[in-house]
C-alpha cells in the first residue's frame, strides 16, 4: 500500500468547491480567456510541479479522431467521431478552470489541416532557459510546432532552440525534478536520436538526463507515469520499466498505483498546478480519490472528446511559466 501523508484533517474533507468564476469573463469561440492580473511571468519551468503561472492551450476547432494510436483506433472501431461543438465546450471549461485557479492562459488559434493541434504538450517544451520546439513522430503533427512557435514568438517568449533530428514528443518528456530530465523512448513517437537531441540542451547545462523504454501501444510516457509533486507520482507499475520504477523509488518518490484500465481512459494523465492542486479529466475516480487521501485538491473537468483521441489534461496543456521547484 502507499500510505497517505499524515494530514488527517485534510484527508477527511470533501472536495473543495471551485473558486468563484464570476470575476472572470467566460471564454467565447477561440478567444483567450480573460486571466487575472499577475506579475509579468518569467518564461521558465524546471519541474512538473512548481506553481503553474502560465500555460499554452490551442483551439480544438478542427479536432478529429486520427487513427494514430491504440485509443483513437479503438474509438473509430466503435464508430465514434469528434464533435467540434462539444470539444469546444469542454476545452473552454478547462481554460476557465485554469483561469479561476490563477493560471494565465495563452491560446494558439486553429489551423486548417491540424486536427491534433489542441494537444500542445507534444509540440514544445519550456525549459529553465526558454522554449524548445520538438519534433513529433507523426508526420501530420510536425506543422503544429510551427503554429505553436509562431504564437510563442508573437508573445515575446524566448526560443532556446528546436530539435532538428529524430523524433521527440512532449508526452514522453518529464521534468522530474530541477536538474533531472526523463525522456520515454518508444522508437515510434520518440526515438533515441530525438531523445539525444533534446537531452543535449539539458546535458550541456549540467542536468541529468534519463531515458526509459515505453511500449509503443501506450503512446507516451505520460499515459502511464505522471508527476504529482516532488515526492509523489502516478504510475501503472505493470507498464513502467522496472529499472525506471526502481530509480523513482530510490529518489524517494512514492507511487500512487494506476490500473491498466485506468490508463486507457487517460486516468493517469493529470496536470499539477503546484501547491497541492491537481487537474484531472475525472475518468478514473479511484485515482482522484487516492490523491485526495494524500491531501491534494483535485479539480475535474470532463474531456471525453479528447480522451477518445488518446489525450488528457496533461496532453492539452503546455506550461510556459512555473515557479522553481524544490530540488
Amino acid at each position: 500500500m502507499w500510505p497517505p501523508r499524515g494530514r488527517p484533517e485534510q484527508n477527511q474533507q470533501a472536495e473543495k468547491p471551485l473558486p468563484p468564476k464570476n470575476q472572470f469573463a467566460p471564454t467565447r469561440g477561440d478567444a483567450t480567456p480573460r486571466s487575472p492580473a499577475l506579475q509579468p511571468a518569467k518564461w521558465s519551468a524546471d519541474s512538473e510541479y512548481g506553481l503553474l503561472r502560465e500555460v499554452l492551450l490551442a483551439s480544438p476547432r478542427n479536432l478529429s479522431i486520427v487513427p494514430c494510436n491504440r485509443v483513437s483506433e479503438e474509438a473509430l472501431r466503435k464508430g465514434r467521431s469528434a464533435c467540434s461543438l462539444s470539444a469546444g465546450r469542454q476545452h473552454r471549461a478547462l481554460a476557465d478552470l485554469l483561469v479561476a485557479l490563477g493560471v494565465r492562459v495563452r491560446m494558439v488559434q486553429p489551423v486548417a489541416g491540424l486536427p491534433d493541434l489542441a494537444f500542445t504538450r507534444d509540440t514544445s517544451l519550456m525549459t529553465p532557459w526558454g522554449l524548445v520546439g520538438l519534433r513529433p513522430g507523426a508526420a501530420h503533427r510536425r506543422p503544429e510546432v510551427d503554429a505553436v512557435l509562431a504564437t510563442a514568438g508573437a508573445s515575446g517568449i524566448p526560443l532556446l532552440g528546436r530539435v532538428q533530428a529524430g523524433r521527440v514528443e512532449g508526452g514522453d518528456v518529464c521534468l522530474l525534478r530541477p536538474g533531472h530530465l526523463v525522456i520515454g523512448v518508444s522508437g515510434d513517437r520518440t526515438d533515441e536520436e530525438g531523445a539525444a537531441a533534446l537531452g543535449g540542451f539539458f546535458r550541456q547545462r549540467g542536468w541529468t538526463v534519463t531515458t526509459t523504454p515505453v511500449d509503443p501501444d501506450l503512446l507516451h510516457l505520460d499515459t502511464h507515469f505522471c508527476v504529482v509533486d516532488r515526492d509523489l507520482a502516478l504510475a501503472c507499475e505493470d507498464k513502467v520499466d522496472p529499472r525506471f520504477l526502481a530509480m523513482i523509488r530510490a529518489l524517494g518518490i512514492r507511487i500512487v498505483p494506476v490500473a491498466a484500465e485506468e490508463i486507457s481512459s487517460l486516468g493517469c494523465n493529470i496536470l499539477s498546478l503546484g501547491r497541492e492542486r491537481i487537474v484531472s479529466s475525472g475518468s478514473a475516480p479511484r485515482v482522484d480519490d487516492a490523491l485526495r487521501e494524500f491531501g491534494y485538491e483535485v479539480y475535474t473537468v470532463p474531456l471525453t472528446q479528447f480522451t477518445q483521441c488518446g489525450g488528457g489534461v496533461h496532453c492539452l496543456t503546455m506550461p510556459l511559466s512555473r515557479m522553481p521547484g524544490a530540488a
